[in-house]
């Protein structure tokens, strides 16, 4: 267990002094809300702590799209794929960010810049297809634009 996990799980067990499995959802949420992901010693400090088998906290931890198992990109490409998005052009969409960053859905750039996600719905079907950088939704997106996003994204980091 690495130090960050150490004073995570202290933290957490200040604030959840009786935690019991009901409490699974919130702790990891709050781990993943400190370093962005969940790392494998995450998931067993829990585990100790609710006296949990890992297994059981990895099966509930997969089941929601909400955690991730590994650190996101300094600019994190979502992609809606919603209903309205992809009768509009996701696909496209999805395509063109492919081509500009060089990886694929589930990626980090090796230089941990970019990373990219499919979402089922984002909920802005009026404004489809939708993107979002960093959680900054992007509406009406075409290739143009995500030329355009991406170029941004780049020039801020000269």
């Amino acid at each position: 267990m690495n130090d960050k996990t150490c004073e995570i799980t202290q933290r957490l067990a200040g604030r959840f002094p009786n935690a019991g499995k009901e409490n699974l959802i919130q702790m990891l949420q709050e781990i993943q809300r400190e370093q962005g992901y969940l790392t494998d010693n995450d998931i067993c400090s829990v585990g100790k702590y609710l006296r949990m088998p890992v297994s059981r906290i990895y099966s509930i931890a997969t089941f929601y799209n909400q955690f991730k198992f590994s650190p996101s990109g300094r600019y994190h490409f979502k992609v809606c794929r919603g209903t309205a998005c992809h009768v509009i052009g996701s696909i496209t969409v999805l395509q063109e960010i492919v081509k500009q960053l060089g990886i694929e859905p589930g990626q980090t750039t090796r230089n941990g810049q970019f990373s990219l996600e499919v979402v089922s719905c984002m909920g802005a079907c009026s404004l489809a297809p939708v993107i979002a950088v960093n959680d900054v939704y992007y509406d009406h997106v075409d290739q143009d634009k995500i030329r355009h996003i991406v170029n941004e994204c780049r020039s801020m980091e000269d």
